[in-house]
């Protein structure tokens, strides 16, 4: 029988750690130069994943916590395309007869507001610009309420092999309360339209704590998404941070689930999703057996950026676009998140960093730590030392402190290990090795 975690874990706010050290520890330091620089230095031969973020909607979704911008107009959208496949050739350069792209990521905003002529001019683009791999992948962020046939052919013509489809939840009255309509029929529409297509591994993404949710609704949406037999289910829990985006102030906060509920929520809606088969990975992933993602865990391969639990193997991550973030061996870099200023400096050539950070021996040493508890619930002591040598034995050291006076986290042999009844708060435990929670007054979303 499962038991619960403690209050102290389960009302923490603490950082999503897509990255160690987070975002809001950046700074301007890194710079256009910078980056420069760690492009040049990369190993010739190492593939990369190229991130492309796609700023806009034609709605905007009160729940979004994504860099994005509504628009009811193209102009702005195919302007901005103009000054990606600027940044994509000057990326291009950089790395050209070095480096092959392993993996595509299009995300957003809404990567299918693109028209079907679009989508395919990109590709091209990235074709012309970067060496693929032969089995080079390619994912999308999917808003079914997009989606018509034509671009679902050129989502097929340019190479989609997997996608990601936005749900949140079928319920109306909780749609109706974040601004987001969508019906099951339509999400089925498009999920039996990409398997028509061979396109093969279509995710689902869901969301439990939003305004007016339930158990009872929330599992009857796990249900209907469980009914189209994806291959991955994403259940996260919704941050609301209208102190950062202002556009969640229209969720009446009276209307949110408190704490109690919302784990409420999450045990019921991942015990529901485990018990049709589906592996759990990490926090908030569920993969069937035979998918990448749960041969990744099992092999203890998993990881974690910024695009959240990957069975990729590609150490660097090149994003493109305004705000998007890239991963070097040296350190994290994000791209200026306006649109204006993004464009002037691409269009001449430039990168367009505005922060980033340089990875320290103990950065390195903590982040490691901190994506293993992450990903396998468990991190070798030994490992750690082998790996960072003195830096690892000090990380250790406070891992064994924290193992003997803590909840969460406890010793077994060479390993410190989370129990899997404590999987939904691993967040708030792997926030004790982050040195920098403490020294700058960032806000975080609750742990649950």
């Amino acid at each position: 029988m499962s038991t619960v975690p403690s209050h102290r874990l389960i009302e923490a706010n603490v950082p999503r750690y897509t990255s160690y050290p987070t975002a809001p520890h950046f700074h301007p330091e890194v710079t256009s130069d910078t980056v420069g620089q760690w492009l040049d230095a990369m190993p010739d031969g190492e593939a990369v994943s190229l991130y492309l973020h796609i700023p806009f909607c034609d709605k905007l979704c009160w729940f979004c916590a994504c860099h994005t911008k509504q628009t009811l107009r193209y102009e702005p959208v195919a302007d901005y395309l103009a000054a990606l496949h600027c940044e994509i050739e000057t990326v291009g350069r950089r790395i050209a007869g070095r480096n092959s792209v392993a993996a595509i990521h299009l995300g957003g905003g809404s990567p299918t507001m693109l028209k079907p002529d679009d989508l395919r001019a990109l590709r091209r683009k990235l074709d012309a610009c970067f060496k693929m791999t032969p089995d080079a992948s390619l994912s999308v962020e999917i808003d079914p309420n997009d989606m018509d046939g034509e671009k679902l052919d050129a989502l097929a013509e340019i190479g989609l092999t997997r996608a990601s489809l936005g749900v949140q939840d079928f319920d109306e009255r909780v749609q109706r309360a974040i601004n987001r309509m969508q019906s099951f029929e339509t999400t089925a529409a498009v999920v039996d339209g990409l398997r028509a297509r061979g396109v093969g591994s279509v995710n689902l993404d869901l969301l439990y704590g939003l305004p007016f949710q339930s158990v009872e609704t929330l599992i009857a949406t796990v249900d209907k998404a469980l009914s189209l037999e994806p291959d991955r289910i994403a259940l996260f829990g919704y941050a609301h941070v209208p102190w950062f985006k202002k556009h969640q102030t229209m969720i009446d906060d009276a209307t949110l689930p408190g704490a109690t509920a919302r784990l409420a929520q999450a045990m019921a809606a991942a015990q529901s999703i485990a018990s049709r088969g589906y592996a759990r990975i990490g926090i908030d992933h569920f993969a069937l057996p035979e998918d990448s993602l749960a041969e990744a865990a099992r092999e203890g391969r998993l990881r974690r950026n910024f695009q959240g639990y990957t069975d990729e193997r590609c150490g660097t991550i090149i994003g493109l676009g305004p705000s998007s973030i890239s991963q070097y061996m040296q350190g994290y870099a994000q791209n200026e998140p306006s649109t204006g200023e993004y464009g002037r400096r691409v269009s001449k050539g430039l990168l367009a960093i505005a922060r980033g950070i340089a990875l320290s021996d103990d950065d390195r040493a903590r982040g490691w730590v901190i994506e293993r508890l992450m990903c396998d619930l468990a991190f070798s002591a030994s490992e750690a030392i082998r790996r960072f040598g003195a830096t690892g034995a000090e990380v250790v050291a406070e891992a064994s402190l924290l193992a003997q006076n803590s909840t969460g986290l406890r010793r077994d042999g060479d390993h410190f290990v989370v129990d899997d009844d404590d999987r939904i708060v691993v967040r708030a435990i792997a926030a004790n090795f982050d040195r920098y929670l403490a020294q700058r007054q960032s806000r975080h979303s609750a742990a649950v």
